[in-house]
């Protein structure tokens, strides 16, 4: 299992959103049955004879996902729900969302398990969990390392480790180039399902941004204050937002995964709980 396979365990474990009975309970709103979330049995591979597993070749070959119209799934949309004390709100529709962030992948040990919308994981077809938009929806991810981009669709919850935003399936996951390294830097896209999909994003720099200000004497304050505590590369920079400056407290560029979760955990030490990953 990989490491983003590690990382995403918690992917599978919304089955309560899919409508099980066992597991420690997640909070639901007041006057709603709390649903549950029990923890798959694992397996050491995903069940299939050799011969019936395709090839890498082939899964490079896979279509994307389409997008269309689904009806809201009857399991899987609470408005709310809880994982590990973090609570999450479902989002009421996937139109606009775009949000950049580190994607694992998750595989063999889920493999055929019950995702939250009551449909068995399929490692080797184009999906993925996302923790907030409603299921069923369609997403282009793309790899901002090296451009590559896939569109899947997002039927089931997770990840739940910090700083991930989505878990992809071994299909996209080795369509994007991010197998071997379990997890790279991604924009999320949703996608409707009329009209065609826009072009993908091309890789960029990335960097971690640590506030946004109205007055340039505060994020000029925070600049002071993070590089007097050793973090390097910090800047700020303005931006014109409805006619009125914005000063905003930037990082990097951030190189890969490993250093923006690095830098993530610092930043929280001294107390910089908002962090976000954008281009410059």
């Amino acid at each position: 299992m990989s490491p983003g396979a590690r990382g995403a365990a918690a992917g599978a474990l919304l089955l309560a959103l899919a409508g099980c009975t066992s597991g420690p309970p997640v909070r639901g709103p007041a006057g709603t049955p709390a649903e549950t979330i029990p923890v798959p049995a694992r397996t050491s591979s995903d069940g299939l004879p050799p011969a019936a597993r395709p090839s890498d070749a082939q899964l490079l070959a896979l279509p994307d996902a389409v997008p269309q119209p689904e009806p809201r799934a009857r399991l899987g949309n609470p408005p709310f729900y809880e994982v590990f004390g973090q609570r999450y709100t479902v989002l009421e529709s996937s139109r606009g969302y775009v949000e950049r962030g580190v994607a694992s992948w998750y595989g063999p040990d889920f493999h055929g398990v019950r995702t939250s919308v009551g449909e068995p994981y399929d490692m080797y077809s184009m999906t993925a969990a996302h923790r907030t938009l409603p299921l069923p929806a369609y997403a282009r991810v793309t790899n901002l390392r090296n451009g590559r981009s896939v569109v899947v669709r997002v039927n089931d919850r997770g990840p739940f480790k910090a700083n991930r935003i989505i878990d992809l399936s071994y299909a996209a996951a080795l369509k994007l180039d991010m197998v071997r390294d379990g997890t790279t830097l991604v924009e999320v896209q949703a996608l409707e399902a009329e009209g065609p999909s826009p072009p993908a994003p091309p890789p960029s720099e990335l960097y971690a941004q640590a506030g946004a200000f109205a007055q340039s004497e505060n994020a000029e304050r925070l600049r002071a204050r993070l590089l007097g505590a050793g973090i390097g590369a910090v800047f700020v920079r303005s931006d014109s937002v409805g006619g009125r400056s914005l000063y905003r407290v930037r990082i990097g560029p951030v190189e890969s995964v490993p250093a923006y979760d690095a830098l993530v955990a610092r930043l929280r030490e001294l107390g910089v709980g908002s962090v976000s990953l954008v281009p410059n």
